[in-house]
């Protein structure tokens, strides 16, 4: 391959640019905030059967998507407040979409009881589940058709191919020091197997997107200025799993140029994954969103709050006799909206209170904040 593609995403529209292309005029393009796309080829079947979205193109959506495998807890409220009330600032759409792709711990109950906490909570969807929308479903379970048809147009343009390693061999290479913390790297070594060394493989195969080489530029809302890079066979990442799972990159990228997505804000631990799905976004010749990642909430000791803790669940502290707006009070204190001495914790904030907030903060541009304003158990 010739030179490396290049990507500079300032969070607006995107627009060819020729490798001839002056690097003033380049500068020029950052300056309005425009994306340059500079070498790249997208796929001549990219995104042939996605469905256009019927808002308009200039509609600014967000999105809260969170895996039904356990009860909300305060780190997914946490990012469901912040996404919710920053589109809301822009006078925006909010999307609500349930990611249950993982068939071995996904239950509908447990979405339908996170819609629950969530309508509790105030955080009102204007797409989604119980509302409907012009781009359901919003269950990706009843979207398995759709990434189907995706996956055999790369096949067919051999942009995938089949791995047959197994966890012990991925292990040992992706423990190898790399580059990203959070990435599972890979050797290539199936990306290069003969058809005939293919038939003769008895392990059913995960599928692999081959990954070419890019220098991906963009902006976070909140972590600031990032370059990151892919290179072929190292960065080739799994779309399907040996188990016939869908894989996240693959899903959460497709619903969200399918569902018309413009922003996406999620936690800072999702950040290594960006480069994989700015690969996405080319291959299917779609804009990316304005990407936004927040401090992770952690407890005391530094630890993520996750599902398997307890006593931090929404449903948890609705039973111990929180209310909502003591939950969402507490969380705003917890950002820096606001300050102690200005909010009384027993009446505590609705969520329709913030919306006016100042999101210009430095706390937001932490890598994790301590939870320290709930008397929780853990």
């Amino acid at each position: 391959m010739g030179a490396v593609g290049t990507v500079i995403y300032e969070g607006g529209f995107n627009k060819s640019v020729s490798n001839t292309a002056s690097c003033d005029t380049a500068k020029k393009d950052i300056a309005t905030g425009n994306a340059v796309m500079d070498n790249i080829e997208t796929s001549n079947t990219a995104a042939s059967h996605i469905a256009t979205s019927n808002i308009t193109t200039a509609t600014k959506k967000g999105r809260f998507a969170p895996s039904p495998t356990g009860q909300l807890h305060l780190g997914n409220i946490w990012v469901a407040l912040l996404s919710y009330l920053h589109i809301k600032q822009q006078g925006g759409r909010y999307v609500v979409r349930m990611e249950d792709i993982d068939t071995q711990r996904s239950k509908r109950s447990l979405g339908e009881a996170q819609l629950d906490d969530l309508e509790w909570l105030g955080i009102e969807w204007d797409e989604g589940p119980r509302v409907g929308g012009p781009d359901g479903p919003y269950w990706q379970s009843e979207r398995y058709d759709l990434y189907e048809a995706q996956l055999e147009e790369w096949r067919k343009a051999d942009k995938i191919y089949p791995c047959y390693c197994n966890r012990a061999r991925l292990h040992s290479i992706s423990s190898a020091p790399h580059g990203q913390d959070g990435i599972a790297y890979y050797d290539g070594k199936c990306r290069h197997l003969t058809e005939a060394e293919r038939q003769a493989m008895e392990k059913t195969p995960s599928w692999r997107l081959k990954a070419e080489s890019r220098n991906y530029h963009f902006t976070d809302i909140w972590q600031g200025e990032h370059d990151v890079m892919l290179q072929p066979e190292v960065d080739d990442f799994v779309v399907r799993r040996a188990d016939n799972m869908f894989a996240y990159n693959l899903a959460v990228v497709y619903d969200d140029i399918a569902m018309g997505i413009t922003e996406i804000i999620r936690g800072y631990d999702l950040l290594p994954a960006v480069a994989h799905q700015l690969w996405i976004y080319e291959l299917l010749g779609a804009q990316p969103p304005q990407y936004g990642h927040v401090p992770l909430i952690v407890d005391e000791e530094g630890y993520r709050l996750s599902k398997r803790q307890r006593s931090i669940t929404i449903k948890e502290l609705r039973e111990s006799g929180y209310s909502a707006s003591m939950i969402i009070g507490r969380l705003a204190l917890q950002a820096g909206f606001v300050k102690p001495g200005q909010i009384d914790l027993q009446t505590g904030l609705t969520v329709n209170q913030l919306l006016a907030i100042n999101f210009d903060n430095l706390s937001l541009k932490l890598h994790q904040i301590k939870l320290t304003n709930f008397d929780i158990e853990i």
